[in-house]
């Protein structure tokens, strides 16, 4: 009888635990080259994120990147655009970015694998002189 209730009570408290969120992300098309010649990784902090264009500086397309913010439980908050722009900055520093521009954020949602998640995409770029 007590097999039958430790059962439950082990997979309720194994879906409770763990990190809050965790994500996914991926980098489409730009300047293969530029990518594959990249210098040194950024620090995140250094990469600018933006939903505009910057007209006044010169730059390089790096590729486009998209990124995914994921709940792991119902009992986390949700992923928020704050946690979203941490994401595509992390990502944009891998490729050397010095910005991410024409970011938008997608709907949050619930899906099979997350109680939440909220989605972002930007192009990366790397400044030129």
């Amino acid at each position: 009888m007590h097999k039958v209730l430790i059962l439950p009570a082990v997979l309720a408290l194994a879906s409770l635990t763990g990190c809050a969120t965790w994500s996914t992300s991926s980098v489409e098309g730009g300047d293969k080259g530029a990518i594959a010649t990249q210098v040194a990784k950024k620090n995140p902090s250094e990469v600018r994120i933006t939903d505009t264009d910057l007209p006044d500086q010169k730059y390089s397309e790096l590729g486009d990147i998209t990124v995914t913010v994921n709940k792991t439980t119902i009992f986390h908050p949700d992923p928020t655009r704050e946690l979203v722009n941490e994401k595509l900055k992390e990502k944009g520093a891998e490729l050397g970015a010095d910005a991410v521009i024409h970011v938008r954020y997608g709907s949050g949602g619930i899906s099979l694998m997350s109680w939440g998640s909220l989605e972002g995409k930007g192009r990366a770029v790397r400044f030129t002189k």
